[in-house]
């Protein structure tokens, strides 16, 4: 109980701390695309959709955590929802990937952590799962966790993500505004020479709202607004005396788009398409070495409901491209500075970025 009362108050602080100070990429008075935002501008405008973050970040090198995804709040073995798989490169650690691609179902919430944590994250996972009220028969489930690789910043090979972090994330879990950064699975993570971390935002479009959600850990040359943003000249503008470095060409991200248009299992896997063409508008790299996956579900569980046309699908398309490179540059701008024992990633400078934006 101590323990989990401790877990509780950690994700509270850090969820807080998270919500002030740095701005979001639209109070940089940066607009992405021209579709409406939805009201919170993340994955949680989609109805139903709710997001946990558990923080782990303890002595010199621990910086790491867990974040988890539902579609809806009910029991999802039991009403699962229709689902897509799309991988960009495949150099991760996906767990239940196939049953998605072969089904074309998801029976669990998604949960995001670091590359040497899933299947540590999985069972605790699974045990939550066969524990809810109506799942006392079940005798297979497929639980899906995704990563990145937070090995620069965190003791990666201590696995320090336990059962009672997942628990307390999946216990916290909301509909309300997402913390975004330097958080849960994005806590050691790197994104193209900056810190990187969570990152979300949101798009209507013909009644209905696409949702993304990031976890970025990439390498590439940043662009925002199609407009090169150099590690060097940032550095510059902020007076720094380490200009020169270059950026990262390594590393992953791991995309979750939420909507609740109806969609089949085909339609979801087009969409989920579309959202690497924003990863691509950030300047990602896509390197040998990256795991760039996307993962996209439909909360539409109404089986009266008809499915949209492949004609209709054009305005959605757009709208998962706009959200998901919003979403990574909100990642970035929200993130602040990480430092272990074992590296330091330094967060985007606000103020540094405002003056070159405005040249």
């Amino acid at each position: 109980m101590i323990l989990q009362l401790s877990i509780l108050l950690c994700l509270m602080s850090a969820q807080d701390a998270q919500k002030q100070k740095r701005p979001r990429l639209r109070q940089l008075g940066i607009k992405i695309g021209e579709l409406p935002i939805g009201r919170r501008n993340s994955i949680t405008d989609v109805p139903g959709v709710k997001v946990g973050h558990t923080t782990v970040t303890t002595g010199k090198d621990v910086r790491t955590g867990v974040t988890i995804v539902f579609p809806h709040d009910g029991n999802l073995y039991q009403d699962k929802v229709k689902a897509a798989l799309v991988v960009g490169n495949g150099y991760g650690k996906l767990v239940g990937a196939t049953q998605i691609r072969e089904l074309g179902e998801l029976e669990s919430p998604i949960a995001l952590t670091n590359t040497l944590n899933v299947h540590l994250v999985a069972d605790a996972l699974l045990g939550w799962m066969l524990a809810l009220k109506g799942n006392e028969k079940v005798r297979s489930l497929n639980v899906v966790v995704g990563e990145t690789n937070d090995g620069g910043l965190n003791d990666i090979r201590g696995r320090h993500v336990t059962q009672a972090h997942v628990r307390a994330a999946l216990d916290t879990a909301s509909t309300d505004e997402i913390a975004e950064g330097s958080i849960g699975a994005g806590t050691g993570t790197r994104c193209m020479g900056w810190k990187g971390g969570i990152g979300t935002s949101s798009r209507k479009v013909n009644g209905y709202t696409v949702g993304v959600l990031v976890q970025t850990n990439f390498g590439g040359t940043l662009r925002i607004g199609g407009h090169i943003v150099s590690r060097a000249a940032l550095e510059k503008e902020a007076g720094s005396d380490e200009h020169g470095r270059k950026e990262d060409e390594h590393g992953s991200c791991m995309i979750v788009v939420a909507t609740d248009a109806p969609l089949e299992t085909r339609n979801l896997q087009r969409l989920a398409k579309r959202a690497l063409a924003g990863m691509a508008k950030t300047g990602a790299s896509f390197s040998n070495g990256s795991g760039d996956y996307v993962l996209a579900f439909t909360t539409n569980r109404d089986p009266n409901k008809k499915v949209l046309a492949n004609r209709d699908m054009t305005p959605l398309f757009i709208a998962v491209a706009d959200a998901t490179e919003e979403a990574i540059l909100n990642s970035l701008l929200k993130a602040t500075s990480v430092k272990s024992s074992i590296g330091e990633a330094k967060a985007i400078p606000i103020e540094a970025l405002r003056r070159f934006l405005g040249k």
